[in-house]
């Protein structure tokens, strides 16, 4: 139980941000790169670098290399937690 609530408190503070739901709804229509991602904000590398991280915490998406590129995609399952809540 207190698994399931840490769990819910990382989905709830990471769509907390309207950077990071804005970065949510983008990769749910397809997998993109961390650098077309930044391309999309007026932020540093960095900054987004960070964003994605607290969203990978939460097991909101799923990073993956190809290559030298990182390849950032939605993982619907803690949606469904957090929906189920």
């Amino acid at each position: 139980m207190v698994e399931y609530t840490l769990q819910l408190d990382l989905i709830f503070a990471s769509l907390s941000d309207p950077t990071r739901r804005d970065v949510l709804s983008r990769v749910a229509r397809g997998e993109l790169s961390v650098g077309e991602l930044a391309e999309c904000y007026s932020v540093s590398f960095a900054a987004i670098s960070k964003h994605l991280k607290v969203l990978e915490r939460a097991h909101l998406i799923v990073k993956r290399k190809q290559g030298q590129k990182q390849l950032i995609s939605l993982a619907p399952e803690a949606l469904m937690t957090a929906d189920e809540y």
